[in-house]
């Protein structure tokens, strides 16, 4: 798996306000025998001060990969996605959006602000777990990342 990252573990950020797909999320990890490092905010706002490293994020990690929820509490997904995409110590970094919205206008904004991929939650347990391994399989095999 990590031939592309040089057997390297990278950071993963979860932008997730639903505990319960957190949970599932760190289940599929878990499951999966996915050895990065998944770590967790809640919503918008925690995300862009755990990216710019402020208050008690100052000593976060830099993520290799970001899977970011759209509908948040604080700052909405697309606006935290849109000022991912316009900072360019951050627009580097993978975003891949991770929402139960399988709305049209939300793929499209999200591919116009940037988005490297948009990805429908399955409702079925089963289901998300797969997609869980092959987003960690493509992100993290196939492609080359950006080192920081």
């Amino acid at each position: 798996m990590d031939e592309r990252n040089n057997g390297r573990p990278i950071e993963i950020l979860l932008v997730e306000d639903n505990p319960g797909d957190v949970r599932l999320t760190q289940e599929a990890f878990r499951q999966n025998k996915i050895r990065n490092k998944l770590n967790v905010v809640n919503d918008g706002e925690q995300a862009l001060a755990y990216l710019r490293r402020e208050g008690p994020y100052a000593d976060a990690a830099r993520p290799g990969l970001i899977l970011l929820d759209l509908n948040l509490p604080r700052v909405d997904g697309r606006e935290v996605l849109a000022q991912i995409k316009s900072d360019p110590e951050l627009r580097h970094i993978p975003v891949v959006i991770l929402t139960t919205s399988q709305a049209e206008e939300d793929i499209v904004k999200s591919y116009s602000l940037h988005a490297n991929c948009y990805i429908s939650k399955p409702v079925d347990l089963e289901r998300f777990m797969h997609v869980v391994k092959e987003v960690e399989h493509f992100w993290l095999s196939v492609v080359n990342l950006p080192k920081e």
